[in-house]
């Protein structure tokens, strides 16, 4: 394997965009989010997300393979669902950069490149004066049908690299699950870390 990670940007990151959208689907159709993702509203996704002012896109490739992606970008920036728990809290979303997903194949998982998404985002986010970065996890039931044995959250790793979980601080974000009709409401806890 020859892995790097790096951000992109101009015409490299708009000949990522269909490989990422793909591994979005494949990363997120699997537990927790069982997202049953569609190609076209990824691509869509991935373009107005990457335009978005101070936004960072970071892939993780194997050799030409892009095999993992993270975005962030101001909170200002974000959508209204994403800025209103801070805004509800007096939270001044200007100070503060949202990472949105995190998404690596399996085979790839536990060699670091997580690691390598935090510090690339954390480090876009104190260019951008940003006091403080977030992210939302999704809520499942611990007893969740859909659960496979031996998961493992990311808890532990999110809080080893300093962020928390804020009591309170949860939105929602509607997607359509693998098995449902229609898209419907999940849960959504915020992790914060204040940079120093």
């Amino acid at each position: 394997m020859s892995l790097s990670v790096r951000p992109l940007s101009g015409a490299e990151l708009a000949a990522a965009l269909d490989d990422l959208a793909a591994l979005r689907i494949a990363v997120f159709a699997a537990w927790p989010y069982l997202y049953e993702g569609d190609p076209a509203y990824e691509a869509r996704y991935l373009a107005e997300y990457a335009a978005a002012p101070g936004a960072v896109l970071v892939a993780a490739f194997d050799g030409a393979r892009v095999v993992g992606a993270a975005t962030a970008a101001p909170m200002v920036h974000q959508k209204e669902e994403f800025r209103r728990p801070f805004e509800a809290r007096g939270i001044d979303t200007a100070r503060l950069f949202y990472f949105g997903e995190s998404v690596l194949l399996p085979e790839y998982r536990g060699q670091g490149i997580g690691h390598a998404f935090f510090d690339h985002r954390e480090k876009a986010a104190r260019a951008a004066g940003a006091q403080s970065t977030c992210f939302a996890a999704v809520i499942r039931a611990s007893d969740h049908r859909a659960q496979p044995a031996g998961y493992r959250p990311l808890d532990a790793f999110w809080q080893a690299r300093g962020y928390v979980p804020i009591p309170g601080l949860v939105t929602e974000l509607a997607w359509k699950e693998h098995g449902e009709a229609d898209e419907s409401p999940k849960p959504m806890q915020y992790w914060l870390k204040h940079l120093s």
